[in-house]
């Protein structure tokens, strides 16, 4: 009963902070907006001002970079690739051939399987 009492108590302050600063923030903001009255120097309620990652310029980088870049990374991931080791799988030249084949007799051992499921399935039903 105590935590509730403490947790109520505690939601009840946090709500006053948060009362106290908007409160705070409405002065801040009616003073930037007598500043901004003064002149274009200074201009402190426009977004964006605070010179945050977002609003830097990007960096530009010419297409003779991007190509040396680009043959570079090329370059690495066929390093990468000439040293891995080869699979288990021989002469496979895609993912799919690398699943395999099923034999005529493997499909034949299924199939009679799958038929006696079923049969087993049915005598089940009929008996019920």
């Amino acid at each position: 009963m105590e935590t509730i009492k403490g947790l109520l108590s505690f939601v009840s302050e946090l709500k006053a902070k948060r009362i106290s600063l908007v409160n705070e923030l409405q002065h801040v903001d009616e003073s930037l907006a007598v500043l901004g009255k003064f002149g274009p120097a200074s201009n402190h309620t426009e977004a964006g001002s605070t010179g945050s990652a977002d609003t830097k310029a990007k960096r530009l980088i010419s297409a003779a970079s991007r190509r040396k870049m680009a043959l570079a990374q090329k370059a690495r991931w066929a390093n990468f690739r000439k040293n891995l080791q080869p699979t288990a799988v021989a002469n496979t030249t895609s993912p799919a051939n690398a699943r395999g084949k099923i034999s005529a007799a493997g499909r034949k051992r299924i199939a009679a399987a799958q038929r006696a499921r079923w049969a087993k399935v049915r005598a089940a039903k009929k008996a019920a």
